[in-house]
């Protein structure tokens, strides 16, 4: 790894938990975006405010697993 890189983490851990969060869900973001696929600005919203329901426990999250056994079960 390079120097550049360290001091980067270094300082990254000196955060405090929401901001390494932050920086976390950032850089994970960055490698799931492909070039030119941009979203419009009402999907980026939509997409920020389900996260923001999430990170606030205002949903409830279930397993995809248990989703589709039961949507497979009403179309049988």
């Amino acid at each position: 790894m390079s120097t550049t890189a360290e001091k980067i983490v270094t300082e990254a851990l000196s955060l405090s938990p929401h901001a390494r969060a932050f920086v976390a869900e950032r850089l994970i973001e960055s490698l799931d975006a492909s070039p030119g696929e941009n979203l419009s600005p009402a999907w980026r919203h939509e997409v920020q405010k389900r996260c923001r329901e999430m990170d606030e426990g205002a949903v409830e999250l279930r397993e995809a697993a248990d989703v589709f056994a039961k949507a497979y079960a009403a179309l049988a």
